[in-house]
């Protein structure tokens, strides 16, 4: 997270204060790195750039619609899995013509709504999809390009509720069945199979997965050309880690020297589907400590402002995010030396907690911690991707704002919610 570093004990983010933000904005609140952003996305783009590559951001990582026309205008398209988020890219300015939209349950609405916007190309996930698509088409007296998402059952060893390409998941047609549709497939006229996808799940950690998952496809994509089919593009997905603990992790350059080898050798145009990576490190939380509390068990909790509504990812996934102080007496420890051996003198032991009435709402259990009181920040990092995409007002309670900096400026990029947004559109009579 080169754009969020500590300047004399400050966080700052490019060349703004955070401290600076919040005094204006308050908390809770998201802040973004425009430099971190654009960055990563070329990262992708230069790592991938022996192959004709197109790279789908995917909205469900993080929709807020300035983010996704700062991609735009670099050039990139986009990953949709909801009309809604076909909505928010098309509001962004994003070309219609560079949006793949996926998902495992798209609706007829849906499916017309990006025919009616010429859309790129739809992942189709099951047969009964499939002939929605085609039927569709026909109605609207065009044909759409599709790509078959294959399950390849492949473990990409992940977090049980992020793995997508095993048998058991939901996601995805097994090689069998993909069989019979390429042979089936000139029946349907509304649709062009050129394509194939497989995505594994996230975050994965190796290149390995991939990997294995491709030489399954290879040798699917020869039985296709065998059967007069000719698959033009390749669909690899996304789910590329990042670093939460501040450990090294594989860059893209690694992915693409195990990967491009296989999509060189199936002849294909390459697509893939970022979004953690583009936007993960990118971004962070910001809460302010509303209590200390210590129980006579001498258990010690730290209370914020921020909770599982804002950033859910802890509660749902056990996920780690580093936190420390906006304003620090000392260094950030290693992820080793966040917990009982990495205590020192001025630190405490704590659970950092938020105010919703779930035992679950937790950000950070027996985390060493500096001293903190009342009215201090904490930063949340790593907390760009899945987090306010994945926001909701439980508890009542209104999301907080949306920041993007950008060098030494910044500008609220979504407006913090009021209690009267909780009930808008809710209608009773008396």
């Amino acid at each position: 997270m080169d754009t969020f570093e500590y300047r004399d004990k400050t966080l700052f983010c490019e060349k703004v204060k955070i401290e600076d933000i919040i005094s204006e904005v308050g908390t809770p609140a998201y802040i973004y790195s425009k430099k971190a952003i654009l960055a990563r996305y070329h990262e992708l783009k230069t790592a991938f750039g022996d192959v004709d590559t197109l790279i789908c951001f995917s909205v469900k990582s993080n929709s807020n619609l300035f983010i996704c026309k700062i991609l735009a205008e670099a050039g990139s398209g986009f990953d949709v899995v909801s009309g809604g988020e076909l909505f928010r890219v098309i509001k962004a300015g994003g070309d219609p013509s560079r949006i793949v939209f996926a998902g495992v349950g798209k609706t007829d609405s849906e499916i017309r709504y990006a025919l009616e916007n010429d859309i790129f190309m739809f992942n189709v996930e099951s047969l009964a999809e499939l002939e929605h698509i085609n039927r569709l088409a026909r109605e609207a007296g065009k044909v759409t390009k599709v790509a078959l998402r294959i399950n390849p059952d492949i473990d990409a060893k992940t977090h049980a509720k992020t793995t997508t390409g095993k048998k058991e998941n939901k996601f995805g047609i097994d090689f069998t069945e993909a069989e019979k549709l390429i042979k089936q497939s000139a029946q349907y006229s509304g649709i062009e199979l050129c394509g194939l996808h497989v995505h594994l799940g996230s975050p994965i950690y190796t290149v390995d997965p991939y990997v294995s998952a491709l030489r399954k496809i290879v040798k699917l994509i020869e039985k296709c050309r065998d059967a007069g089919l000719d698959i033009e593009y390749m669909n690899i997905g996304g789910g590329y880690c990042i670093s939460y603990t501040e450990e090294e992790v594989i860059r893209p350059k690694d992915y693409a020297s195990k990967i491009l080898p296989l999509v060189k050798e199936m002849q294909c145009n390459l697509i893939m589907e970022p979004g953690r990576y583009i936007t993960g490190n990118s971004g962070i939380l910001v809460t302010r400590v509303t209590y200390t509390k210590e129980t006579l068990h001498g258990k010690k909790f730290v209370i914020c402002d921020a909770a599982m509504n804002d950033l859910i990812r802890p509660a749902l996934y056990d996920a780690f995010h580093r936190i420390w102080p906006v304003n620090a007496s000392m260094q950030m420890p290693k992820m080793e030396d966040t917990k009982q051996a990495g205590l020192k003198k001025g630190m405490d032991l704590v659970d950092i907690v938020g105010p919703v009435c779930e035992s679950s709402d937790v950000f950070a259990t027996q985390r060493a911690l500096p001293k903190v009181g009342e009215g201090d920040l904490l930063a949340i990092f790593s907390a760009g991707a899945y987090g306010f995409s994945m926001s909701s007002q439980y508890n009542s309670r209104p999301r907080p704002c949306e920041v993007l900096v950008d060098g030494d400026q910044y500008r609220i990029i979504r407006k913090r919610e009021m209690y009267e947004d909780l009930v808008k559109g809710e209608v009773f009579s008396e």
